[in-house]
């Protein structure tokens, strides 16, 4: 059963890890797809090419969501390309750690305007449309780090506990008009970037878990595809952990 069918969704920061899982997994549920990333071009075409071979629409482009012009710009090119939006997952972000007596000015800053503007910019961009479609879901990537915190990331659980917020308010401006925001919070889930980690670390990191492994790309886009369907058509507002217990 393919439960997107017929939907164009648009993702960020898609060339990669938890992003580019979302993206197949959308397709795989029919769902046409828009993706942007910054840098991985190469990556970025396999991906689209990929996607276009599982008989849906989609296609990549190169736009910064913390550029309040280029989001703008980005959600005027979707719908000229697609005709419609009705998912938007806010899935870009990085990462600049370190004790906040070591953490630069400039990384707190960085974290925020990646992680955090970029929420603001995209749903403001998409806005009008799914207003006038009268329907459309938001979903917003946050992290446990946003829910309870975590040393030596201050600024990245700022912008994840400020996503949280930020979509509890969109929940309540945007659910007369049948526009939903939910927040996906994922554990540990292991990507391109975890395998560099030494296997110490991710074991340690794995038998701290109840279900005593870590995520994968996949676990993560399931709960998109749940939150973006129909299925879930009267939740909106709330945090979903995907974490293997992480937060019991």
């Amino acid at each position: 059963m393919k439960l997107l069918e017929g939907k164009t969704a648009i993702i960020t920061g898609a060339s990669r890890g938890i992003g580019k899982g979302i993206a197949e997994v959308f397709a795989a549920h029919g769902a046409n797809v828009a993706f942007t990333y910054s840098s991985s071009e190469a990556a970025a075409q396999e991906l689209e090419t990929a996607l276009n071979a599982t008989g849906i629409k989609a296609k990549g482009y190169k736009s910064n969501a913390a550029d309040f012009d280029q989001a703008a710009q980005l959600a005027k090119d979707v719908l000229e390309d697609f005709g419609s939006i009705d998912i938007l997952v806010n899935n870009a972000g990085i990462t600049k750690d370190n004790l906040l007596m070591r953490m630069a000015e400039e990384d707190f800053d960085k974290v925020i305007e990646v992680n955090l503007k970029s929420i603001f910019n995209m749903t403001k961009a998409v806005q009008r449309t799914m207003l006038k479609q009268r329907k459309g879901s938001i979903i917003n990537m946050s992290s446990v780090v946003g829910v309870k915190g975590n040393a030596g990331q201050s600024n990245y659980a700022a912008s994840k506990a400020g996503m949280i917020g930020f979509s509890k308010s969109m929940a309540l401006e945007l659910g007369s008009r049948n526009i939903r925001t939910n927040v996906i919070a994922p554990g540990f889930i292991e990507t391109e970037m975890t395998a560099k980690l030494d296997e110490e670390t991710v074991n340690s990191w794995r038998s701290a878990i109840p279900l005593k492994r870590g995520g994968s790309p996949t676990d993560i886009a399931n709960a998109c595809v749940f939150l973006a369907s129909d299925m879930s058509d009267y939740i909106t507002g709330q945090v979903i952990n995907v974490d293997g217990g992480m937060l019991t």
